[in-house]
C-alpha cells in the first residue's frame, strides 16, 4: 500500500492554500479543541474518497471557503513496498515512477458541490493541472477512484477504519467475530483465489441466471401455449355450441315438441277412457244410490209407524203404572201411619222424648225442603232450557253474543257466528268437531271488510271477548282422513279456521295417534298438537252445531227433567212424612194418645199391612214395563231420525252426483272432439320428418338428453345467450399456432435441460474454488494471528486468537469468526467486546487488531492509518505504552492530539502539525505550524 509524501489544501474549510509534509511515520496535528484538525483528517479522506466526520461533509467545507472551486492534492509514495516484491501500488494504472498525484476537484454546480478525481503520473501541481486539458486529467467520479485505490492496496476494508470518527479510535475492537474475520480476509485475502472464487461463483449465478431466465422463458411459452390451448377449447367449444344450436332448431325442438303433443294426446285418450268408464259406474252408483234411497224411505216409514205404536204402549204403560202408584200409595201411607203410631207408643208419655224427637223431625222437615227447594229450581232451568228449544232449528244464543247481534244489527252490519254455518257431516266425529270448534263457535263473521272498523269499535264497547273477522273464503271438501272431511261449512269461513281442522288427522284411538305423529283427534275428543294431548269433551247438552244439535239438547234436556223428577218424588214423600210425625208428635204433647188411634184403626192398618205387598209388586212391574217402552219408543225415534236424516243426506248427494255427471258427460263429448282434431294435426306434422328423426331408438335418444321441447328450448336460449356474451376465439387458425408453440415448448424443455446440466457442473467448479478459498482464508487466518500476536509481544499484550471452523459450505463460511483474546499485566483474558477492558486497553486492543491489518509480512511495514485523538481518557503510563507501540511498527500515522500538559503525546511524533483558531473577523486561519523532528531521541518532548 503506498505511503502519503505531502498534502495540499486550496480553498478547503478556512484555508486558503497550505502545504503539508507527510513524509514521517508519526504525523501529530495538534492543537486546541476547534482548530482543525478533524478539518485536516477529512481533507485526506475526502482526498481517498471516503466518509467525512458525521454530520459533516465535503461540502461543508467547500462552502466555508466561499470559493467556486477547491483543490485537495497529496503526493504518495509509489515505489515497491516489499523487501522482495517489485510491484508499484499504481502499476495497474502503468504509473511506474517512484511520485504520483493523487487529486480531487469540488466545483460549485449550482446550487450543489461536485467532486472529482484524477491520478497523474510525479508531482503535478495545482497549477499544472489548470494549464492541462481536462481530458488529460481523466477525471473520474468517486466509484471508480475508490476501485483505483483499491488496487492500489486501499481496500475496502482499510477504507472503513481510515472512516473511524472523533472518539471511535476503538471501535475495532466492537467488531463481531463475523465481522473482523470478513475485514482480516479482504485485507490480506488472495486476489487470485478470491477472484478465482468470485469468477466461479459468478459463473454459476450467471448459469443461475441463464437457468432462471430459460425456466422464465419456458413458463412464458408454457403459459402461452396453455393460453392457445384455451383458445383452441374456446375456438372447439364454440364449433360445438354452433353445432348443437343448429341441431336444437332443426331436429331435436320440432321432434321432441310433436313427442310431447303425442305424449299428451295418448295420455288425454286414457284419460278420456277412464272418465268414460268413471261416467258409466257413476251411473250405476246413482242406480244402486236410487234403490237405497227407497229402501231408506221404506224403513222411515216402518220406524215411524214402529215409534207410533210404541209411544201409544207406553202411554198406556204409563197409565198403569199411575194407576198401580194411585193405589199403592194409600196403602203405603196407612203403613208409615201405623209405624209412626207405634214409635210414640214406644215414647209414653216422657215429654222430654217427645221434645227430643219433634226437633230431629223439624231438622229433618228443613233438610227436605231445602233439597226440595234445589230440585225445583234445577227443574225450573231445565224447563225453561226445553222451552227454548221449541220450535228452534239451531240451539239459542248465550245472551253477551245476543247483545252483541243486537248491536251489529243497530248498526246494519251484516254478520254470522260460526256456529250458525258449520254443520256436521257425520254424527260418529261429532264429539270431535264440537270440542275442536268450542273456542270459535261466537266468532263473528262479518259480509262487507268496510264495516270491520265499526264492528271493532262495537266488539270494544261491548267488551265482546271472540274475534270479529272479515269476509273469508269459501271451504273446499277437506282430504280424506282429516276432520275437515266431516264439516260443512255454509258460508265463507277465515283460512286459519279450515287449515285448523285440515291439519287435524282423524285416529280411532291415541295408539294408532302415536304411530301417526303429529296433530290428530279421536272420536272421542282427545286432541294432540305440537305442546301435548288433551281431551276436548263437550257434554251433549253444550253441542252446537246444526239441527241434530237440537236434537241432541233436546233430549238431554228431557233427561235432565226426567232424572229430577225422579230425586223430587222421595224428597216429596219424605216432606210429607215429616210433617205428619211432626203433628202427631205435637199432638201427642198435646195430650192425645197414639195408642187409642191404633186401638181405633187396627182393622185398617191389617188391612193395608195384607194389601201393600201385592200393590207394591204390581207397582214396580208397571214401572218396569214403561221404562222398557220408554226406551225402546226412544230407539225407534232415533232410528225413525236417523233414516229420515240419510234419506235427506243421500238424496241431495244424489242431486249433486246426477249434475256432476251431466256436466262430465257434456265436457267429455267436447274434449273427444278436440282430441280427434288434435290426432289429425299429429299425423300431418309427422309426415313432414324423417323417418330417422322419429324412429324409437332416436327419441329415446333426444328424451335421455333433454327430456322435453321445454328443457330443449331453455338449452337453445342458453346457447343463444352464451354466443352472444361469451367471449369466444373464432379464429380457425389457432390450431396451427398452437402446434408450432407445442413444438417451441419441447425445444425449450431440452436447452433448460441442458442449462441445468451446466449449472450443475458450475457447482462443482465452486465447491472446487470454495475449498482454494477456504485455504487461503486459513492461511489469512494465521498470518493475521502471527501479526497480531508479535503487536502483543510489542506492546507487552497477550493475544491468542481462535481458529474458526472452516468448511465447504457458504452457510458454514458466512458464519464463520474470528474470535481474539487480550491478557493485560498477566490478568485473565478479555475478548473483542465485552466489557472487561478499560479505555486505554480498548485504545490497544484496537491498534493491535488496526494495526495487524497493515502489516505486511514480507516488508514488516503497512499502509497509513488516521487516528483521531488516540490518546483521549489515557493516563501518562497508558499514553508512553501507545506511543511506544506505535514507534515499534512500521505503517505510517496521522494523528490528532489536542493541546495539553502531558508532552509525553509529542514522544513518539516525527513531525508535528500545530493549528490555531481563526481570529474572530479574520477570513481565513492562521498557517498551520510545521515541527520536524531530525532524529529520534529516547523520550524527548518536543517544545512547546
Amino acid at each position: 500500500m503506498f505511503h502519503l509524501q505531502t498534502l495540499e489544501l486550496v480553498h478547503w474549510d478556512y484555508c486558503q492554500r497550505i502545504c503539508l509534509p507527510l513524509d514521517g511515520s508519526i504525523i501529530t496535528i495538534a492543537g486546541p479543541n476547534g482548530s482543525g484538525k478533524t478539518t485536516l483528517l477529512d481533507a485526506m479522506r475526502t482526498l481517498l474518497g471516503l466518509r467525512c466526520s458525521a454530520p459533516r461533509d465535503y461540502r461543508t467545507y467547500a462552502r466555508h471557503a466561499g470559493a467556486q472551486t477547491a483543490w485537495l492534492r497529496a503526493v504518495v509514495d509509489n515505489r515497491p513496498q516489499g523487501r522482495q516484491s517489485s510491484s508499484r501500488p499504481f502499476a495497474r494504472r502503468l504509473l511506474y515512477s517512484d511520485q504520483v498525484t493523487l487529486a480531487c476537484r469540488i466545483d460549485r454546480n449550482g446550487g450543489d458541490w461536485q467532486r472529482r478525481y484524477c491520478l497523474l503520473e510525479g508531482d503535478v501541481s495545482v497549477e499544472q493541472m489548470l494549464d492541462m486539458p481536462e481530458k488529460d486529467l481523466g477525471f473520474m467520479g468517486v466509484e471508480a477512484w475508490g476501485r483505483v485505490l483499491s488496487a492500489a492496496g486501499l481496500s475496502p476494508a482499510i477504507a472503513r477504519v481510515l472512516s473511524l470518527e472523533q472518539g471511535q479510535t476503538d471501535r475495532l475492537c466492537e467488531f463481531s467475530p463475523r465481522e473482523l474475520l470478513r475485514l482480516v480476509f479482504d485485507v490480506f485475502g488472495d486476489q487470485q483465489v478470491l477472484d478465482a472464487y468470485d469468477q466461479a461463483r459468478e459463473h454459476q449465478q450467471q448459469l443461475a441466471r441463464e437457468m432462471a431466465q430459460a425456466e422464465r422463458e419456458m413458463d412464458h411459452s408454457r403459459a402461452q401455449l396453455a393460453e392457445l390451448h384455451n383458445r383452441v377449447a374456446s375456438y372447439q367449444a364454440w364449433q360445438l355450441k354452433l353445432a348443437e344450436r343448429e341441431r336444437l332448431a332443426t331436429e331435436v325442438l320440432p321432434v321432441l315438441a310433436w313427442h310431447g303433443e303425442r305424449e299428451a294426446l295418448t295420455r288425454h285418450s286414457r284419460e278420456l277412457r277412464r272418465h268414460k268408464a268413471q261416467h258409466r259406474a257413476a251411473l250405476a252408483e246413482q242406480a244402486v244410490q236410487n234403490k237405497r234411497l227407497l229402501h231408506l224411505l221404506d224403513e222411515s216409514g216402518k220406524a215411524q209407524q214402529q215409534a207410533a205404536q210404541l209411544r201409544v204402549e207406553r202411554d198406556q204403560a204409563r197409565q198403569q203404572l199411575d194407576e198401580a202408584t194411585r193405589h199403592e200409595a194409600p196403602l203405603e201411607q196407612l203403613a208409615k201411619r201405623e209405624q209412626e203410631l207405634l214409635a210414640l207408643v214406644d215414647k209414653g208419655s216422657n215429654a222430654d222424648e217427645l221434645q227430643t224427637h219433634l226437633a230431629r223431625l223439624q231438622e229433618q222437615e228443613s233438610a227436605l225442603q231445602d233439597e226440595r227447594s234445589q230440585l225445583a229450581q234445577q227443574r225450573k232451568v231445565a224447563a225453561a232450557a226445553l222451552a227454548a228449544l221449541e220450535g228452534q232449528h239451531l240451539p239459542p244464543l248465550p245472551p253477551e253474543v245476543a247483545r252483541f247481534r243486537k248491536a251489529l244489527t243497530s248498526r246494519g252490519i251484516g254478520h254470522r257466528f260460526v256456529a250458525e254455518v258449520v254443520e256436521v257431516q257425520d254424527e260418529r266425529w261429532r264429539a270431535a268437531i264440537e270440542g275442536v270448534l268450542r273456542g270459535h263457535r261466537w266468532v263473528a263473521l262479518l259480509d262487507k271488510a268496510s264495516d270491520l272498523a265499526d264492528a271493532w269499535e262495537l266488539g270494544e264497547r261491548e267488551r265482546y271477548r271472540h274475534y270479529i273477522v272479515e269476509p273469508g273464503a269459501v271451504a273446499l271438501k277437506g282430504e280424506s282422513g282429516t276432520l275437515l272431511a266431516h264439516v260443512k261449512f255454509t258460508a265463507p269461513v277465515p283460512r286459519w279456521l279450515v287449515q285448523q281442522l285440515q291439519n287435524l288427522r282423524c285416529v280411532a284411538d291415541p295408539r294408532e295417534g302415536k304411530k301417526l305423529g303429529g296433530a290428530w283427534v279421536t272420536p272421542q275428543a282427545y286432541m294432540h298438537d305440537g305442546r301435548g294431548a288433551r281431551s276436548m269433551w263437550v257434554d251433549a247438552h253444550e253441542h252446537q252445531f246444526g239441527a241434530s244439535a237440537v236434537q241432541a239438547r233436546r233430549a238431554a234436556a228431557e233427561r235432565e227433567l226426567a232424572r229430577i223428577d225422579a230425586q223430587l218424588a222421595p224428597v216429596l214423600d219424605a216432606l210429607m212424612a215429616a210433617r205428619r210425625q211432626i203433628g202427631d208428635t205435637k199432638n201427642a204433647l198435646a195430650g192425645h194418645s197414639a195408642a187409642e188411634e191404633l186401638a181405633r184403626r187396627s182393622d185398617e192398618f191389617a188391612q193395608a199391612r195384607e194389601q201393600l205387598p201385592a200393590a207394591r209388586q204390581a207397582r214396580v212391574a208397571t214401572a218396569q214395563l214403561w221404562q222398557r217402552l220408554e226406551q225402546e219408543t226412544t230407539r225407534a225415534h232415533d232410528r225413525h231420525r236417523a233414516f229420515n236424516d240419510e234419506h235427506k243426506r243421500l238424496e241431495a248427494q244424489l242431486q249433486r252426483a246426477r249434475g256432476d255427471s251431466e256436466r262430465a258427460a257434456q265436457e267429455w263429448s267436447a274434449r273427444r272432439r278436440q282430441q280427434q282434431g288434435a290426432v289429425a294435426r299429429s299425423q300431418q306434422q309427422r309426415a313432414q320428418f324423417p323417418a330417422r328423426w322419429i324412429a324409437p331408438p332416436a327419441i329415446a335418444a333426444l328424451v335421455d338428453e333433454y327430456l322435453n321441447d321445454t328443457q330443449a328450448r331453455l338449452r337453445l336460449h342458453a346457447l343463444e345467450q352464451e354466443l352472444q356474451q361469451g367471449s369466444w376465439e373464432q379464429d380457425a387458425t389457432v390450431q396451427e399456432r398452437h402446434r408450432r408453440m407445442d413444438a417451441t415448448v419441447r425445444e425449450q424443455a431440452l436447452s433448460l435441460s441442458d442449462h441445468q446440466a451446466k449449472n450443475a457442473q458450475a457447482a462443482t467448479a465452486v465447491m472446487n474454488a470454495r475449498e482454494s478459498y477456504i485455504e487461503v482464508l486459513r492461511s489469512t487466518v494465521r498470518r493475521y494471528r502471527k501479526n497480531i500476536q508479535e503487536l502483543g509481544q510489542l506492546a507487552g499484550v497477550e493475544v491468542a486468537a481462535e481458529l474458526p471452523l472452516l468448511e465447504n459450505d457458504d452457510t458454514v463460511l458466512a458464519q464463520a469468526g474470528l474470535k481474539v483474546h487480550f491478557a493485560f499485566d498477566g490478568k485473565g483474558s478479555i475478548g473483542l467486546n465485552d466489557g472487561e477492558a478499560s479505555g486505554g486497553q480498548q485504545v490497544i486492543k484496537s491498534l493491535i487488531l488496526l494495526v495487524g491489518l497493515l502489516k505486511d509480512e514480507e516488508s514488516g511495514s503497512g499502509g497509513f492509518v488516521f487516528i483521531d485523538e488516540p490518546f483521549a481518557h489515557l493516563d501518562v503510563r497508558n499514553i508512553q505504552l501507545v506511543g511506544h507501540f506505535l514507534r515499534s511498527t512500521r505503517a505510517q500515522y496521522v494523528l490528532t492530539t489536542p493541546i495539553t500538559h502531558n508532552l509525553e503525546v509529542f514522544e513518539p511524533a516525527e513531525i508535528t502539525l500545530v493549528t490555531s483558531k481563526k481570529p474572530a473577523g479574520a477570513r481565513w486561519a492562521p498557517p498551520i505550524a510545521v515541527a520536524k523532528r531530525r532524529g529520534v531521541p529516547e523520550r524527548r518532548p518536543l517544545p512547546a
